[in-house]
């Protein structure tokens, strides 16, 4: 009976442990913005994260503005973003109460592109050749960093264009049009996206500098949250995607595979390097 009542309890103890074991478990929240170089980055890490021990929840915003707030408001506990520019007013208004955790990637560039068949290099050749782009540059979103440069360069440069805002799916359906008939077309762009990819474009010089040059990617977080998660925070300093990896990425989401899907496809490409970052054990 005493054999079998200590068996009992060694029972109740090992569930309790594993009870507890369960509970402890970390919950990780992400946020990101739903563009297509911020969710690849996302849902790779979370595939890390996961794999050191942590339960990881994204939500997806759709501006910078309501990301920030959620963030500094504790809704997410992390999140990437191009701080030294695309997300540096946001950053400025709110890093009192935020921190930089890591760097994650580097490299996004923004600026007019043409495919590589245009045979013109440079803004200060656009004006040359105002008859065959048809008077404009076709752009994105009106608000953008990106669009709000792109008239900045319109103006430094003299350019004789119409900037045409809209979307970016009314952009990508232009550049698709235009390669598809070897038309001469500009457009504002930005790398990593699958179209520098398919459509084989290029930058146009700026020797003005009106834009900016590349920028890097950061994890930044919740005030403290090194402090309350030191094992995450280890795991996210062991982490760099390349700017290829996006890519890639954005390639496969391109033809009909989800974010998850697409980034379980490079992981899994990618194992050894993956298994690198995983050695950052948590704590």
């Amino acid at each position: 009976m005493n054999i079998f009542r200590k068996l009992l309890c060694a029972a109740a103890m090992a569930g309790a442990m594993a009870s507890t074991a369960h509970a402890a478990k970390e919950t990780i929240t992400m946020g990101t913005m739903s563009w297509e170089d911020l969710t690849p980055i996302t849902y790779v890490t979370k595939h890390v994260l996961e794999d050191a021990g942590y339960e990881v929840k994204v939500t997806e915003f759709s501006e910078w503005g309501i990301a920030y707030a959620a963030l500094v408001k504790g809704d997410v506990q992390i999140m990437a973003s191009q701080i030294n520019y695309a997300g540096q007013d946001y950053w400025n208004r709110n890093k009192n109460r935020l921190e930089k955790l890591s760097p994650v990637s580097f490299g996004l560039y923004q600026a007019v592109a043409v495919p590589k068949y245009v045979t013109i290099d440079s803004m200060e050749q656009l004006n040359e050749h105002v008859d065959r782009f048809g008077g404009k540059i076709v752009g994105i979103e009106p608000g953008s960093g990106l669009m709000s440069d792109a008239a900045k360069a319109v103006k430094a440069y003299d350019l004789k264009y119409k900037l045409i805002d809209g979307s970016t799916a009314g952009m990508t359906a232009a550049l698709k049009s235009a390669v598809d008939r070897k038309e001469w077309i500009a457009v504002t762009l930005w790398d990593p996206t699958w179209m520098m990819m398919k459509y084989d474009m290029k930058f146009l010089k700026d020797p003005k500098e009106v834009f900016p040059g590349p920028q890097g990617y950061y994890w930044i977080g919740k005030k403290g949250f090194a402090q309350e998660h030191p094992g995450a925070r280890e795991a996210l300093a062991g982490i760099y995607i390349p700017l290829s990896a996006i890519a890639e990425i954005n390639v496969g989401m391109n033809d009909g595979q989800t974010v998850q899907q697409a980034s379980d496809a490079w992981i899994a490409k990618n194992a050894d390097r993956v298994k690198r970052w995983e050695n950052m054990k948590k704590y």
